[in-house]
């Protein structure tokens, strides 16, 4: 508007490439993606172009809002044109592979910034982000060595990076390394944030230190480093997984008190720390205390409710919780029924656990492997050798490849069904399969031998269970003993146990 003597003149000034990545940035920023394209769409119809700021920030925008594959087809697009992608276009695309599990094309991106590839180099935030990369992939070493390559190519670390490091020691319970890099924060000049103090709070707790962990979360307070949620939920998991749940209880009270509301992670990790410590009245008082704050129960809150009925023996409570969850529609997974089947067939309920077996494949949820193993156990209990053998089959056409748990709950049916060849030929495939066997197959098999008059094969296996250090338990030595018994060869069994020691044999007169 221009004011010339009492004429007021309206000039209308169009906006500015500025101005719009201006504004893109705000729509960005706040995760609102789609109104972002908006404006870039007026943007370009408007004649102004996009340049390198603008591309950024629109694959900012689509990482804010979680849109990680969106970003990397926009990322593909962005190459085709005269724009050169820089180091902040590389790092935002880096983080998008990352959310994505697509590893192997972060560190190649990684590399090829390194080699100079990429025409830009890598700054302190492409480091960090590879560092989290390895702390998501659990190979720990590779976070330190690349965090002494940033140090070696003249790039100082942030907190961030401090923070990355100390989380991945944190995340496998590595104590003693996570405090080492507390330390350097401190000698480097920067004062630990409250990121910090969780992170090593969070170490202690999984390394089952959690009188450390409160002095961490005390020290935290002490230096003016207000907790927050993440905080006070890592303390609360650091007294419940040590079976601590008073003490558990008395942070999430202390939280309230502190203004911070818990929420459904708190009751969680309350709900399993119930289960650990047998507490059958506090998981009912957990799941009041969760309604009566309107928190909802997900998935994960469900599931951790059931199993830790199902851990105290309530049977009924947690089909009951079980059903509650189907009503809600909240949609059970895998980890729901591994633990409704796993804990059926534990208290010797075979038909619920294939009824729930049946469930789970109606919603068309990949069976775990303890699903697997728990069913063929329950239709072995059932004398249904062909519904297992079927089972095991499938398991193997399902790329759900058998463990030592599988193959001797096989052995077991088998066991059950006393046929020796068939569990014998068994054992050969688990071995020639590379999985070692141990104490409880080895057994298995020992029992099927017997039960099929094959004592003599028993000692064969004891020979070769002493070979490859297989360790010998009382199981091992009674179906020996009864090998000797059958054969008559009491020398053999005394030569072949040699017990300085073992309390099982007392009781016999060899």
């Amino acid at each position: 508007m221009v004011d010339v003597g009492n004429l007021i003149i309206w000039v209308q000034i169009p906006p500015s490439r500025s101005t719009y990545n201006n504004l893109i940035n705000a729509c960005g920023s706040s995760g609102n993606w789609r109104e972002a394209l908006k404006v870039c769409k007026k943007m370009t119809d408007n004649g102004v172009g996009p340049d390198l700021v603008t591309h950024n920030i629109v694959l900012s925008a689509y990482k804010n809002g979680a849109q990680y594959s969106k970003a990397l087809s926009y990322f593909e697009l962005m190459k085709g044109t005269n724009i050169r992608p820089d180091t902040t276009t590389h790092n935002i695309v880096i983080h998008c592979l990352v959310k994505l599990g697509q590893y192997a094309k972060a560190i190649d991106m990684f590399n090829s910034m390194r080699e100079k590839r990429a025409g830009c180099h890598p700054d302190v935030v492409t480091f960090t982000s590879i560092i989290h990369l390895y702390s998501v992939c659990g190979q720990i070493e590779n976070c330190k060595a690349v965090f002494n390559t940033m140090l070696a190519e003249g790039l100082k670390p942030n907190i961030v990076s401090y923070n990355a490091l100390i989380g991945a020691y944190a995340s496998h319970g590595m104590s003693k390394e996570a405090l080492s890099v507390f330390n350097e924060i401190k000698q480097s000049g920067f004062c630990p944030d409250v990121v910090s103090y969780t992170s090593l709070l969070n170490a202690y707790g999984r390394s089952q230190q959690p009188k450390k962990a409160w002095e961490a979360f005390d020290m935290m307070k002490r230096n003016n480093r207000k907790p927050n949620l993440v905080s006070y939920n890592a303390l609360i998991d650091a007294y419940g997984s040590n079976g601590l749940l008073a003490e558990a209880v008395e942070v999430l009270r202390e939280m309230e008190q502190d203004g911070i509301q818990p929420n459904i992670v708190s009751i969680c990790t309350l709900l399993a720390a119930c289960g650990r410590c047998g507490q059958k009245v506090k998981i009912d008082a957990v799941l009041s205390a969760a309604e009566q704050r309107g928190i909802q129960l997900n998935t994960v809150a469900f599931n951790s409710a059931i199993g830790s009925y199902m851990n105290v023996g309530e049977y009924e409570k947690a089909i009951t919780l079980y059903r509650s969850m189907r009503k809600k529609k909240v949609t059970p997974d895998c980890v729901t029924y591994t633990v409704l089947i796993s804990s059926c067939y534990k208290m010797s309920k075979y038909t619920e656990a294939l009824g729930f077996l049946d469930e789970m494949k109606k919603l068309k949820i990949p069976l775990s492997k303890e699903v697997y193993s728990s069913v063929i156990c329950a239709y072995s209990k059932q004398g249904q050798l062909e519904e297992a053998e079927s089972m095991f089959n499938s398991m193997k056409m399902a790329d759900c490849y058998p463990d030592v748990v599988t193959y001797t709950a096989m052995l077991h049916a088998y066991n059950a069904a006393e046929n020796w060849e068939k569990a014998c030929v068994l054992f050969e495939e688990m071995e020639a399969n590379n999985i070692v066997p141990d104490t409880i197959a080895c057994s298995a098999l020992m029992r099927a031998f017997n039960k099929g008059g094959q004592p003599s094969k028993v000692l064969i296996l004891a020979e070769v269970m002493r070979e490859k250090e297989i360790p010998f338990g009382d199981s091992i030595f009674f179906e020996m003993v009864s090998a000797c018994s059958i054969l008559r060869d009491w020398r053999t069994a005394v030569d072949l146990i040699k017990p300085p020691g073992c309390s099982f044999l007392l009781s016999f007169n060899v």
